[in-house]
């Protein structure tokens, strides 16, 4: 682990404070709150990596289990009352997950991620020629020369939800006469959930990959549909020599409301849900309500846990694909659609295809389909009727 890591890891005096949101109302931190041990909020979490760098204690299956389970959703980093480690925190934790992955000590469900992820390009395991089938029909051309780059990525391009979203998105993008294209089967997985869990050396590989054949193709601005692909390109990539201008679909949108999409009338209530890797890893709070509230007729009900407070859905860091969290009633996605559902709103709006089929799920699991949905920002404009 980086000395600067190994340096600072022994000043967290557990307090406590990671596991809640600045309002300390209620517990925010995913794997603390499926488990309610103090091992699996970020605090116990940084005791035991200092104690298994001194040698007192072996990485054993339950150690992985609890390092594993951490969803980088960055509640704790918000949540930290000591300012020289508190940006460090989740850093900490994805460092310690190197560490086991270059010793092959990794809970089974990681293992095969990662090993999909090398085999196949993508965790669903399908044919690299099958990753553009979610534009069937749209008339989308592939880039050349266009100014945007839509890159649709891996749950945009497998995932049931993720490909309803990603087609949303295209005809929104089309309606408003942008100039776009996509890679389609040229495209490679973005690799932040990679890194994420720990495969710093495959992320580096998919990163240098992505941006050998966005140089190739001239690509200046691209357009993510997944936060997760808007985190890499934007705050990964540049220190691997990708220079782009990175945008999420939201903020594109946004700037066309009003301009070149007009919306119809939506007459529900609807509680934007904030994804992790777009709020809190990258402060944009702001394009998907102006969207929201912008819709004639559409009433915007904030969860009390919302922005930089907002509960992860719990599919970050690899869980989406790994499932280390589990099932039950005291995940953080089902908690989430009760919170949604304690405001009133009918619809929980989100911006990331991962929060999509996460809090989906979630909505069935509660046995509460009868009495709210899940809808992208992107469907949710098209379902109001344009104009």
């Amino acid at each position: 682990m980086d000395s600067e890591y190994t340096d600072i890891i022994h000043r967290c005096f557990r307090c406590g404070w990671c596991k809640l949101p600045t309002t300390y109302q209620d517990f925010n931190c995913p794997a603390y709150l499926k488990y309610r041990f103090e091992s699996f909020a970020s605090g116990g979490r940084m005791w035991l990596i200092r104690a298994w760098i001194n040698g007192e204690i072996e990485a054993s299956e339950r150690f992985n289990q609890i390092l594993f389970s951490c969803v980088t959703c960055r509640n704790c980093v918000e949540a930290c009352a000591l300012p020289k480690i508190k940006d460090k925190l989740v850093d900490i934790f994805i460092a310690a997950r190197q560490d086991l992955v270059d010793q092959g000590n990794i809970p089974p469900a990681v293992r095969d991620y990662l090993k999909a992820m090398t085999v196949n390009g993508n965790p669903y395991k399908m044919p690299q020629e099958q990753r553009g089938a979610w534009a069937e029909g749209l008339n989308i051309d592939r880039y050349e020369d266009q100014e945007y780059l839509f890159y649709a990525g891996d749950v945009g391009s497998y995932d049931e939800l993720g490909m309803k979203m990603a087609r949303s998105t295209a005809r929104l993008l089309k309606s408003a006469g942008l100039s776009f294209g996509i890679l389609a089967e040229e495209e490679t997985s973005d690799g932040n959930d990679v890194r994420a869990a720990g495969e710093k050396g495959l992320a580096d590989y998919l990163a240098q990959t992505n941006i050998e054949t966005f140089n190739n193709k001239g690509v200046k601005k691209i357009i993510t549909l997944s936060p997760h692909g808007y985190n890499a390109f934007r705050n990964e990539y540049p220190a691997l020599g990708g220079q782009f201008e990175v945008y999420h679909y939201t903020q594109v949108l946004n700037s066309f409301l009003g301009d070149k999409i007009h919306t119809g009338r939506y007459e529900k209530k609807v509680a934007y849900h904030d994804p992790c890797y777009l709020g809190r890893w990258n402060q944009e709070y702001f394009a998907p309500r102006r969207i929201l509230g912008s819709i004639p007729g559409l009433k915007l009900a904030e969860m009390d846990r919302n922005m930089n407070n907002a509960l992860c859905c719990g599919g970050g860091g690899g869980n989406f694909f790994t499932d280390i969290l589990g099932t039950g009633p005291d995940l953080s996605s089902r908690a989430r659609v009760r919170e949604a559902l304690s405001t009133g709103a009918e619809v929980i709006a989100v911006a990331c295809p991962q929060c999509y089929k996460m809090l989906d799920d979630a909505v069935k699991d509660e046995g509460v389909q009868d009495r709210i949905r899940v809808s992208d920002i992107a469907g949710i404009i098209l379902e109001s009727g344009m104009k």
